[in-house]
């Protein structure tokens, strides 16, 4: 009989596989199709062999009217029928997929993912478990072919996987929830057969029939059309999968061991050491990119192959080089890294340095700023105290000083000259910094100093009437350094003014 076989397949692949551990509870996601519906009475046939606990959750996308809340009716009723608890809830995918920008496919996935992890929260559940067939992994590995997935792509849907995280929203951050599909095993067909020998009068879905849904286009018009070239192409995508899953396996297992020593996490962001993944095969690196990604991102959701390979072009690009990707991923060729950064974490400065400024808040400075000395001068962003000191009457000695946080620096007041004024860098602008016999261009300085490109504009310049006389936090020009024959010293102190 159906039952037997199938409920036995179906123990058999989620013990296999640990999906369900003894003793838990578990919640099922029920639209009301044959493949749930199924699901859920093989489930209760197991339910006390497996030592579980079952929770049924359905959600109304409110997406086809009345249609859609009579599912809602049937799965509450189903339930109840079943003695197993259900929660039912309902959300406005239109509203929900205008606000984002998104495709209704991508919003309705969205929605249901954070409405059931929002059950399995108040249940106490670490599992959700979903109806996703055989039939549904070929679609799953063609569609991602079709999208130029790399090798990751093609393992297809997996039998337990985290469950997707939401850039917000009550549970985009839920932890440690799964989701396990025990009926990968199983073709729609035999769903179809279970419903009718146990007389379940499964709902329809008049939307999988709609071909403005890409997965609908590939399950009625390219798949038929693929099987007249090889009537057993689904069993070629899925061995195509099983490879990809052991050699995927193996790449991945080789990334996650250099994960450490090549990625340096900060807030919303994770810096990828140029020289030493560069050294990697392509196939480990490309694998570290993705593990970089999903860290920022939570997974690697709307990440193709391209993307991925877009990231690891900048391994050898120049400083400054960027390239923006889906979800507000921004990537960038910095010295010595490539900074991966989210939405909140693109500011980050790409190194740790004296200068105890996070520069990527920093203003730039617009326009000239006569500094006021002695006294106290505000500019934008900025706090500068000037004073002076005669070396008579002074017993501390006197030598050019730069402290630790590089926003502090002293210097020989005869040589400075003229008025003081503070400005943001201009075009040939040139300095002998300190300890150099030669004038160099900022740029170059900048440059060699591996000062980000970001930042460049948002350092404040002191001149005189003779030129540069500081690079605030990093150099003074050597000309106004502080000697033994000093008789005048001038000290300079900014003081960043948060807003």
């Amino acid at each position: 009989m159906v039952k037997r076989d199938l409920s036995r397949r179906v123990r058999d692949f989620i013990q296999q596989h640990n999906l369900i551990l003894p003793g838990e509870k578990v919640v099922v996601a029920v639209s009301g199709g044959a493949d749930s519906v199924s699901l859920l009475h093989i489930l209760i046939s197991l339910q006390e062999g497996l030592d579980t606990k079952l929770h049924v959750a359905h959600l109304d996308h409110q997406l086809r009217g009345s249609e859609s809340a009579r599912d809602a009716e049937y799965v509450a009723g189903l339930a109840a029928l079943l003695g197993v608890p259900v929660t039912v809830g309902r959300r406005d995918v239109a509203a929900y997929r205008q606000a984002r920008g998104c495709s209704t496919e991508e919003a309705a996935r969205e929605l249901r993912y954070d409405f059931l992890a929002g059950v399995a929260g108040d249940v106490g559940a670490l599992r959700v478990v979903t109806g996703h067939t055989r039939d549904d992994q070929v679609e799953t590995i063609l569609m991602h072919i079709l999208r130029g997935s790399g090798i990751s792509g093609l393992r297809g849907l997996e039998p337990c996987s985290a469950m997707p995280k939401r850039r917000s929203g009550p549970h985009a951050k839920a932890l440690g929830l799964l989701v396990v599909r025990p009926l990968l095993d199983v073709t729609r067909q035999e769903m179809l057969s279970y419903c009718r020998e146990h007389q379940l009068a499964a709902r329809a879905d008049s939307s999988n029939l709609c071909r403005s849904f890409l997965r609908n286009r590939l399950r009625l018009e390219l798949l038929p059309l693929l099987r007249t070239y090889n009537p057993n192409v689904d069993q070629a995508f899925l061995r195509l999968s099983r490879i990809a899953c052991d050699e995927s396996s193996f790449v991945e297992q080789e990334a996650l061991k250099l994960c450490a020593e090549m990625c340096r996490p900060e807030r919303g962001s994770l810096h990828l050491d140029k020289e030493k993944t560069a050294s990697l095969p392509v196939a480990v690196q490309a694998r570290l990119i993705g593990l970089a990604v999903a860290q920022v991102l939570g997974d690697v959701r709307d990440i193709g192959a391209n993307h991925i390979e877009a990231i690891r072009s900048l391994l050898t690009k120049p400083v400054g080089k960027e390239v923006s990707l889906p979800r507000g991923l921004v990537c960038q060729s910095r010295y010595g890294e490539v900074l991966i950064a989210g939405e909140d974490g693109r500011s980050q400065p790409p190194c740790q340095t004296g200068v105890g400024v996070e520069w990527g808040s920093v203003l730039p400075l617009r326009g000239e700023y006569p500094l006021a000395v002695p006294g106290e001068t505000l500019l934008p962003g900025w706090r500068v105290s000037a004073s002076t000191m005669s070396r008579e009457g002074s017993s501390l000695p006197f030598r050019c000083t730069e402290n630790r946080d590089g926003l502090v620096a002293e210097f020989d007041f005869d040589e400075v000259e003229g008025g003081i004024l503070v400005r943001g860098r201009l075009p040939g602008d040139k300095f002998r910094p300190l300890g150099m016999p030669v004038y160099k261009k900022l740029q170059d300085f900048m440059v060699d100093a591996k000062i980000p490109s970001l930042w460049r504009d948002r350092i404040p310049v002191v001149c005189s009437c003779k030129g540069i006389i500081w690079v605030v936090g990093w150099r003074i020009e050597d000309r106004v350094k502080v000697t033994q024959s000093t008789r005048e010293l001038l000290r300079l102190q900014f003081t960043r003014l948060l807003s």
